[in-house]
């Protein structure tokens, strides 16, 4: 919105800053960090007094978790309010690739919303049903996939690009459709699985942000993409704002998720997040390279499906608990060593991502 203020420009003003992506980059992060210490503490206080018993924990969860009987959740309302007002002042509104990342995050936030109200409603840790979520997340990825596809170049709809490989497309058709809506979907839920402890969701979630808005930069940036051999996929460095104020939003919660959390992600966070970064990988034409920086999470996601698959068929679990996470716990590792060492993975992964920018 504020880029509107380019039009009182001459050229040699403090107007003609907004045209510079990077200026309005880190200011979307700064108002957005800003936002979540401000109205942090009245948001928990007003969750507080709104749940009562707050977040139900699960009866067959690790004995330390029922420590945090009482913490409110819905605290991804909090990043979500902060991303959604920092991108709306500093990113350019006639940006498609914009509204398709902003929609979808708002739309998965609004299922995560229903879910963490039922459970808090009912006081049980069901919620809406699995396949009532995950209908409607299907319906709004496929919308944004269709919208992707339709504002990309000509060159690239509907094509999947390798990593590693200069120029390397494969043509799947109107099958890109479905594979985006698994990618957005299958991205929501697997960060909705990995928020089990205190932080352990907000900052793997920051890291990837930080690479996909790298990526997004490099990709819109005709110059760049020209010298690394990546596909130029015009317009989407405009999403370096939605990631910027994702962090600074992020960073505006983990001052309140920190150990011991005073509030919850829930799925109002999870799921928006999840499927944010699934959108933005979309956009950006970097599906497969979501799966590297996201590596974490899908190893949460498929631990959850192995150990399910494999006890309907022998009735034995291959770990102590799932997502892996808690299996970790059982075993005896403390809460902080976990959300540690999980943080770091996500930092490897997430440069080894990056280097495909480069390793072609």
């Amino acid at each position: 919105m504020l880029y509107l203020l380019t039009a009182f420009s001459d050229g040699g003003d403090i107007f003609n800053l907004f045209r510079y992506l990077t200026f309005r980059a880190g200011a979307a992060f700064f108002t957005a960090l800003i936002f979540g210490f401000l109205f942090g503490r009245p948001l928990i206080d007003f969750l507080r007094r709104k749940q009562g018993k707050g977040q139900p924990i699960r009866d067959d969860g690790p004995a330390t978790h029922f420590a945090k009987a009482g913490t409110p959740t819905m605290g991804g309302l909090l990043i979500l309010s902060a991303l959604v007002v920092s991108t709306l002042l500093w990113a350019r509104l006639d940006n498609p690739y914009v509204w398709i990342v902003l929609l979808v995050t708002v739309a998965f936030g609004l299922i995560g919303f229903a879910d963490d109200y039922a459970k808090v409603k009912k006081q049980n840790t069901k919620g809406v049903p699995g396949r009532v979520r995950f209908l409607i997340g299907l319906l709004i990825a496929a919308l944004a996939a269709i919208a992707a596809a339709w504002s990309h170049p000509p060159d690239l709809t509907l094509q999947l690009a390798m990593p590693f490989f200069k120029d390397a497309l494969i043509n799947l058709g109107w099958f890109f459709v479905p594979f985006a809506m698994v990618v957005i979907v299958g991205a929501a839920n697997a960060v909705n699985l990995t928020d089990g402890l205190d932080g352990l969701a907000i900052m793997p979630v920051m890291i990837a942000g930080t690479t996909l808005g790298v990526i997004a930069y490099v990709v819109g940036n005709f110059n760049l993409t020209d010298y690394l051999g990546v596909h130029f996929v015009p317009g989407t460095g405009e999403l370096l704002i939605f990631t910027s104020a994702l962090v600074g939003g992020g960073l505006g919660f983990l001052w309140y998720n920190a150990p011991p959390a005073a509030v919850f992600m829930g799925d109002t966070g999870s799921l928006a997040l999840g499927g944010a970064l699934g959108a933005i990988a979309v956009c950006t034409k970097h599906e497969i390279v979501l799966a590297i920086v996201g590596g974490l999470f899908v190893t949460e996601a498929l631990s959850v499906i192995i150990q399910v698959l494999y006890f309907k068929r022998t009735g034995r679990r291959v770990f102590l608990m799932a997502p892996i996470h808690h299996h970790f716990e059982k075993k005896g590792w403390a809460e902080p060593q976990i959300v540690i060492r999980f943080w770091i993975i996500s930092l490897i992964l997430a440069l080894i991502g990056l280097s495909t920018l480069k390793l072609r």
